[in-house]
């Protein structure tokens, strides 16, 4: 495990070398922390004391985390089939005993990236796992650890597993992908692409988090028009229990709908 890499303490990406900024965070839709661009590694992380978290989510679906939580907060979701696990999302934290429970689940069989913000210590947990990361090739600049474990498609879907569907939404990134899960009645994984908020009945879709830049009302209906043949009846965030419980799919309809009414394009 490569413990001495760069970590951007704001917003949790590894970086392949040591550099004085985080392209990252200088973007519009992040932002360089209010003391000035600092950097931590996974051995710094261990050392102050951050431990992982591992707690169940959802029907087969189990969150990985960092406690106390590093970055901006995100959990990853393990999303547990029969041909495979596959890890959604992405922490910057992992040591012997996270790797060790994760293990226990049955591993990870690939990776997916909803976008840059969320992509943390990527290669450390494809190197670990021997793990395939798939990522949208529209976000490959943002790219910080460049490594044969990526995976770039290209086009509206990539199928990664007979029930997994990765989805060019498009949305606060040009790269923004969502996972939607065909089992049962169906899930969708959205990250912060389309972030469920504190009315977890709703999601919402934005270019810029930190600095409230609202995303275009054309990116937000070619993201739904993309969705409708998709159902699903959770949404699960990018945030420990960010959920939507039930259905999921009128409520991405609807959270549409009435963003695109507020922003005077209904």
């Amino acid at each position: 495990m490569a413990s001495d890499l760069p970590i951007c303490r704001t917003c949790g990406v590894q970086y392949a070398e040591p550099r004085p900024d985080c392209p990252i965070c200088e973007d519009e839709r992040q932002y360089v922390g209010w003391h000035g661009q600092q950097w931590t590694t996974l051995a710094g992380l261990a050392a102050e004391g951050h431990r992982g978290r591992v707690e169940e989510e959802g029907p087969d679906v189990v969150g990985i985390g960092a406690a106390p939580p590093t970055a901006i907060g995100q959990r990853a979701l393990l999303v547990r089939t029969p041909t495979g696990n596959v890890l959604w999302d992405m922490v910057s934290y992992l040591d012997d005993d996270l790797f060790a429970q994760v293990r226990e689940l049955g591993g990870v069989s690939a990776i997916a990236i909803s976008h840059p913000h969320f992509y943390g210590s990527m290669i450390e947990w494809a190197h670990a796992f021997d793990a395939p990361v798939y990522l949208h090739a529209a976000d490959r600049e943002w790219v910080a650890r460049p490594d044969d474990a990526v995976v770039f498609w290209e086009g509206e879907t990539h199928r990664i597993a007979e029930d997994l569907t990765l989805v060019n939404a498009g949305v606060h990134f040009a790269g923004g992908q969502v996972l939607h899960w065909s089992r049962g009645a169906g899930a969708l994984f959205s990250g912060d692409i389309l972030t469920v908020v504190q009315d977890r009945r709703w999601v919402s879709f934005m270019y810029s988090y930190p600095n409230f830049i609202p995303e275009r009302p054309q990116v937000v209906r070619r993201a739904l028009s993309l969705l409708e043949p998709y159902a699903f009846d959770r949404v699960y965030g990018g945030w420990w229990q960010r959920v939507v419980h039930t259905d999921g799919a009128a409520a991405v309809r609807r959270s549409a709908e009435r963003y695109l009414r507020f922003t005077g394009e209904g």
